[in-house]
């Protein structure tokens, strides 16, 4: 009888020794009470965990009790990394956690998972638990950083920062998420229902270059890509060709969003990029539309038909490329159509997850609070 390693694989790893000391930061209540959670007052942040020696950070769960229903647009998450002064995760509390336009939601998916109570389920605000698993690696110390921008104290905050103190190969990258938005996107033809114009017999609408495209994601330095979600507010009405008692008509009805193309651009390099896709649900590892089901590295969050919400036709998507990691060694560009030949104007916004060597200049800062707001939620 031979001897023989077990094989590869994230529960076979777990027989392996782990070199490490696992600490944890939360808000449990240091008095020995119940009171396990932090008041924040409106405009002001409060650190969540300072950590001056090498680890890794495995596990962020947080949940917040608040009568004020867009707070997972309002608060902000931020992380920084062995001392920087900007930001290397800087995104609204829902959307790093893929919760789009401030709706809780149940799914999960390999980096993510929220747990939402029914009663919430779908709608704006309310109470959920989100969790991130992603490994957020640092050498030389991190902080994590929670910022209430809205209007009145969040009341309930709770959360877990769980992480190792550990030996961090100097190679070892840096996690970095941050978040845009385009709202409304401009579409390169106008306003088509103002001009009668069929969206679907514009099919052949030539996109060459992308520079038009709604960017998800510009950074330069080496490093890979392993993910976003985009949340779409579909709000761009179109004419399509109907018929009605043996007559063709025009109909206005909203468009489908997702023929847009996805464009990786590489190290710089001209058109044509690296990788083009053929329409976003095809990005997403779907078709024929967007399915209301989430995978461990694809699929949706928040559907865009949900028949408790008939009027609402906001949606969010996820794509985690754990399997397939987009690499680049001096810069990346990554930018989806909106509508084909970017033709549509609907409201995008969007996180990018991914690793790389120390930037060396800063994220983009995030719109105006009340600009990430929906506009069916602005007062």
């Amino acid at each position: 009888m031979h001897s023989q390693q077990p094989g590869p694989g994230a529960l076979s790893n777990l027989v392996y020794r782990r070199k490490a000391r696992t600490r944890r930061f939360s808000s449990w209540d240091q008095t020995g009470g119940n009171r396990d959670y932090w008041t924040i007052p409106a405009g002001q942040s409060r650190t969540l965990a300072e950590i001056s020696v090498p680890g890794c950070i495995r596990h962020i769960w947080i949940t917040v009790g608040t009568e004020n229903r867009q707070y997972l647009r309002k608060m902000v998450l931020r992380a920084y990394w062995n001392g920087e002064d900007s930001p290397s995760i800087h995104c609204p509390l829902g959307d790093f956690f893929c919760l789009g336009h401030g709706i809780a939601r149940t799914f999960s998916c390999m980096p993510f998972a929220c747990v939402t109570p029914e009663e919430n389920n779908g709608k704006f605000g309310g109470g959920t638990a989100l969790n991130c698993y992603f490994a957020m690696p640092f050498h030389k110390g991190a902080r994590l950083e929670i910022v209430n921008e809205c209007e009145e104290e969040v009341g309930s905050f709770y959360y877990y920062v769980d992480y190792e103190e550990c030996e961090v190969p100097e190679d070892a990258l840096l996690f970095h998420a941050h978040y845009r938005q385009e709202m409304p996107t401009k579409g390169t033809r106008g306003d088509l229902s103002a001009a009668g114009t069929n969206y679907w017999d514009l099919m052949a609408e030539p996109n060459i270059g992308g520079e038009d495209n709604y960017l998800i994601l510009e950074t330069e330095g080496a490093g890979h890509f392993v993910g976003c979600n985009i949340s779409v507010d579909n709000i761009d009405p179109m004419v399509s060709k109907k018929k009605v008692g043996g007559k063709e008509v025009h109909a206005h009805e909203l468009t489908w969003w997702g023929e847009g193309d996805d464009m990786f651009f590489i190290d710089g390099e001209k058109w044509p990029p690296s990788l083009h896709g053929t329409g976003s649900e095809d990005y997403f590892s779907q078709a024929w539309g967007m399915h209301p089901y989430a995978f461990p590295y694809s699929g949706t969050s928040i559907p865009e038909t949900d028949p408790l919400f008939k009027d609402r036709n906001m949606c969010t998507s996820y794509r985690f490329h754990v399997e397939d990691p987009i690499c680049f060694e001096k810069s990346l560009r990554f930018s989806m159509e909106h509508g084909h030949a970017n033709l549509q104007e609907n409201d995008y916004s969007s996180v990018a997850y991914w690793y790389q060597t120390q930037r060396s200049r800063p994220l983009p800062g995030l719109p105006p609070v009340q600009e990430r707001i929906p506009r069916s939620q602005r007062r």
